[in-house]
């Protein structure tokens, strides 16, 4: 039986879209935080899709969990990252909070995601 790939898991689909909103608000930054804030924010966002991509491929079910538990930390990562942007006055309210409530709704898709698979496990 085919097991798909990680691009078609919905995860990582909608991490994909919201990494390149990132990456658009971001240039937007000041140039002194390319190495700083706009870096912390790139990496936590691409770090996400990554993760749920290397849980995909993760052959034991408490492997893909734990990796995936890595995953929804970066979601709060980047996150975290955006309200700083918000208080340095980077990204609009309006920005924040549509972006917030995204990665908040991915953080939920993820934990769907470990709940199927233990579920799986227990059956």
């Amino acid at each position: 039986m085919k097991r798909g790939s990680f691009r078609d898991l919905k995860i990582w689909r909608k991490g994909l879209e919201l990494l390149k909103k990132i990456y658009q608000l971001t240039k937007k930054f000041p140039s002194e935080e390319k190495y700083a804030l706009k870096d912390q924010i790139d990496r936590s966002a691409i770090s996400i899709i990554a993760l749920i991509a290397e849980a995909h491929g993760r052959f034991h079910y408490a492997d893909k969990v734990r990796v995936l538990y890595q995953a929804r930390g970066e979601c709060e990562e980047t996150q975290s990252h955006l309200s700083v942007a918000f208080e340095l006055k980077y990204i609009t309210k309006d920005e924040f909070e549509k972006l917030d409530k995204e990665y908040e709704g991915l953080g939920v898709g993820i934990n769907a995601y470990i709940n199927s698979l233990k579920k799986g496990k227990t059956q």
